[in-house]
């Protein structure tokens, strides 16, 4: 059964960085796609970012385009979000969540109710 687990979050001043890390255990995260969420209080979840199986794939929400980086490391059965120039309106509940599709390449982010697992979040919070 796969888990994962997020890390990473703090507090940053605006444009500042972090890295956030979803960490999987109980089964290889090479078998899914990952993507990044995060929530704002009072706002629906929403898609920041996903990485294809082989990582070869990416997509970013307009809103981070340019300043997110999504990356894997399979080996480590880890995905990390390095988020750049951070701004407050990124401060969110930041979650990861696995997508178990092989042919899932990252051309839109899969709905919500579709992932196979997700972490409990990990908070960002972008003010000075």
């Amino acid at each position: 059964q796969l888990q994962l687990v997020e890390s990473g979050g703090g507090l940053v001043q605006p444009g500042g960085s972090l890295r956030l890390s979803c960490a999987a255990s109980g089964f290889p995260l090479n078998y899914y796609a990952i993507v990044w969420f995060r929530q704002a209080p009072g706002k629906e979840r929403e898609g920041v970012s996903c990485i294809s199986i082989s990582g070869t794939d990416t997509n970013y929400a307009d809103s981070v385009k340019g300043r997110f980086t999504i990356s894997r490391d399979n080996a480590k059965n880890t995905v990390y979000l390095q988020m750049d120039s951070l701004k407050p309106e990124d401060t969110a509940v930041y979650y990861c969540a696995a997508f178990g599709h092989p042919q899932y390449y990252c051309s839109a982010f899969a709905p919500q109710h579709e992932y196979d697992a997700w972490g409990q979040g990990t908070q960002v919070t972008v003010s000075a």
